[in-house]
């Protein structure tokens, strides 16, 4: 016997539902967390500059951006080149876009909030699609060499939690020295702060 009309629509919205309950499982986070999959509503008129202006200004009032960041998000919500374009134009004119403001911003906290060291930071502001030169430069004046040293102390100071006799123990020696790596410092700047620190607590 054929299957009604009212069975297959069952059949299709199950089939449906199935899918959905999938993909949003696919959403969860590594923690456990659930995050809803929430695809962006297109805009109404994707060639429009001035829609495109409005939703960057929106961005960009509540936090910095860079150039390159406002282009990709314009790009994901729908709009085309015709509108990215002459909005992005208008926004470098006003400086509400301005690179090097937003990655300075970026790296400082980057640097004197989550105590990350150099590699760290210059990886943080290419994500950011910041122009090459521009983050070398930013990183360049951040940490002059007593500024990293003295960074690089105070992360290590955390870290031992004002028990430096950890480091004579070599595997102690070999974590701390992978984790201050992790955050951003050369292994050589992290091994010779290991060092010394080790030699004024004997």
């Amino acid at each position: 016997q054929p299957p009604t009309r009212r069975a297959m629509k069952w059949r299709a919205a199950s089939r449906a539902a199935s899918a959905a309950a999938l993909k949003f499982q696919a959403s969860r986070g590594s923690a456990g967390k659930i995050r809803a999959v929430k695809k962006p509503r297109p805009p109404d008129d994707p060639d429009s500059s001035k829609a495109a202006y409005s939703r960057a200004l929106r961005w960009l009032t509540a936090r910095e951006l860079s150039e390159g960041q406002v282009r990709s998000r314009l790009a994901d919500q729908g709009y085309t080149d015709t509108a990215i374009n002459p909005a992005v134009e208008r926004l470098l004119q006003d400086r509400t876009i301005d690179d090097r403001r937003a990655a300075t911003a970026v790296a400082r906290t980057e640097a004197r909030v989550r105590r990350h060291g150099p590699h760290r930071v210059m990886g943080k502001l290419l994500a950011m699609r910041i122009d090459r030169d521009l983050a070398k430069d930013i990183v360049k004046d951040l940490f002059g060499e007593e500024d990293e040293e003295a960074l690089l102390e105070k992360t290590l100071d955390i870290r031992l939690r004002g028990t430096p006799e950890r480091l004579k123990d070599p595997r102690e020696r070999r974590k701390i020295l992978a984790y201050l790596v992790r955050q951003g410092f050369s292994a050589s700047t992290a091994s010779t702060a290991i060092r010394n620190k080790s030699k004024r607590s004997k």
